[in-house]
């Protein structure tokens, strides 16, 4: 995850708060650092933030802040390309609970219709959102996870959400394209669903429904292991 996907990918950027901020028309902010002797770049584009340093003193791109740990000058670089994209985000930025747009509208429908927000218990996982009906007991756990975990041919991070199903739909859910066995859970009543708009909303509001129903009426059977990583 690049410094700028791991300081924006939690946040809803608001284009006109941008140009407010000082980006032009092609929404590009450009600034100086360390007494104007390197420019910073930043670019907003297709949805995304990103941006790079250059060494007025070379006319080239400073990329050692990127790959280099060690040293102080790459660490005082580093911290004041960091210090100008956390000011970008706190006065253009709109937080967001998860990452993906969609995971996102499956949020907001699980509050709308049944007034659940997710509760985050896992300190070595604090963006897994766990919901749970009146009773306590889970319908659906949301999480980030690399996509490898549930698809070999997949890479990159992605959030999936678990739902509780009939045993007896297993076989047919999972020919849907993007519905995969159960990740860290009970493979034989869950399942996991990505949430990249591989799958339709309205399926997924279905089975989350149908996972609310099952869950009621079962309230004991799922299984999860201690450790989500």
């Amino acid at each position: 995850m690049t410094i700028e996907e791991s300081i924006f990918n939690r946040y809803l950027i608001d284009e006109n708060s941008l140009l407010d901020y000082g980006f032009n028309s092609d929404y590009v902010y450009v600034t100086g650092i360390l007494n104007n002797t390197f420019k910073v770049i930043i670019t907003y584009f297709n949805k995304k933030i990103t941006g790079k340093i250059i060494d007025l003193s070379f006319d080239e791109e400073y990329t050692n802040f990127r790959i280099d740990k060690s040293g102080e000058f790459n660490l005082r670089i580093k911290s004041e390309y960091e210090r100008i994209l956390l000011d970008i985000r706190d006065k253009t930025c709109i937080k967001r609970t998860y990452i993906f747009d969609q995971a996102n509208r499956i949020n907001d429908y699980i509050y709308l219709k049944y007034k659940v927000s997710p509760d985050f218990p896992f300190t070595s996982s604090k963006y897994h959102g766990v919901y749970r009906n009146l009773g306590g007991k889970w319908f659906g756990i949301l999480m980030d996870i690399p996509f490898e975990k549930v698809d070999k041919e997949k890479n990159g991070l992605i959030e999936v959400i678990n739902v509780k199903i009939d045993p007896n739909d297993k076989d047919k859910l999972l020919k849907v394209e993007g519905i995969y066995e159960a990740y860290h859970m009970n493979k034989k009543s869950w399942i996991s669903i990505v949430l990249n708009d591989t799958v339709s909303d309205e399926l997924i509001f279905e089975l989350i429904d149908k996972s609310y129903k099952l869950v009621n009426k079962h309230s004991t059977d799922f299984s999860f292991k201690n450790s989500i990583m």
